[in-house]
């Protein structure tokens, strides 16, 4: 097995990140969950949910019971069924409807989904296998295009990850699993990164950015509005000689208002 160099750097995983927003009494709010410590990426950090792409997402199955996927290509169609199938498992959220119905399902129907989530999470079972036995369909229309971000070449595992918004369904209460999850709230964006700068929490620099570009805005549809008005950009940090030291820059135009930051260190925007 050949180790890899930073000629040869680890490819990268597809993967795919859920922010579910609600407007919360003092502003936007937003659900994150704390990775257990003993997990080998971002152990014990606070952050979104979501995880890599996994082979049933890719089925034809899962596309023929999914909406809102006409006229995205493959890999983008797939990555939004591995955010909704992920928020399925870790959260127990399922942005799903009745195949002809036009509501997406409530608390009791789900209840009784609830015994797929491990089979899913183990890979015993693709989401489409599911949806098809359940005659349901994923509402990927619901999911909004936030972020795209692929891990630096020079670490040792890597991802390639799309960030999508989304609303929590009515009525359904979103949770962590209790197991690579730990615990969970829903916060404002500026409250985690003052939680963050005291260290009570734990937050790498991807998703501290990605909070800041939250806290821009003032609600729900104010995010969901800058999101759509806001181009993605790929965002692959490239580590930099400066003369304050070791930096990583990143695209200016991605929207974060920041294009160069310390490697470990907080992240601070530039106006």
């Amino acid at each position: 097995m050949t180790t890899p160099s930073p000629s040869t750097p680890v490819a990268a995983r597809p993967a795919a990140t859920l922010l579910l927003l609600r407007d919360g009494a003092q502003g936007l709010e937003v659900f994150m969950v704390v990775r257990h410590h003993e997990i080998d990426f971002a152990s014990g950090a606070l952050v979104f949910p979501g995880g890599k792409l996994a082979p049933g997402d890719r089925e034809p199955l899962a596309r023929e019971y999914a909406s809102g996927l006409a006229g995205l290509d493959e890999e983008q169609a797939t990555l939004r069924i591995t955010a909704l199938r992920e928020a399925f498992e870790e959260c127990g959220l399922l942005l799903a409807r009745e195949r002809g119905s036009p509501d997406v399902v409530g608390p009791e129907r789900l209840e009784r989904l609830a015994h797929y989530r491990g089979p899913l999470d183990r890979a015993e079972l693709g989401i489409g296998e599911m949806l098809r036995a359940e005659d349901l369909e994923l509402t990927c229309e619901s999911l909004v295009d936030f972020a795209h971000w692929v891990t630096p070449v020079m670490m040792p595992k890597r991802f390639d990850t799309r960030f999508f918004l989304a609303s929590p369904p009515a009525r359904q209460l979103a949770r962590h699993d209790g197991r690579e999850l730990v615990d969970s709230v829903w916060i404002r964006p500026v409250d985690a990164l003052a939680q963050a700068d005291a260290g009570q929490r734990t937050i790498v620099a991807p998703t501290r950015l990605n909070l800041q570009r939250l806290g821009y805005s003032y609600g729900v549809a104010d995010a969901f509005a800058a999101a759509r008005a806001q181009p993605v950009v790929r965002v692959l940090p490239e580590l930099v000689a400066t003369a304050q030291g070791p930096r990583l820059r990143i695209p200016i135009e991605a929207g974060y208002r920041v294009s160069e930051f310390e490697p470990g260190g907080p992240v601070s925007e530039k106006r």
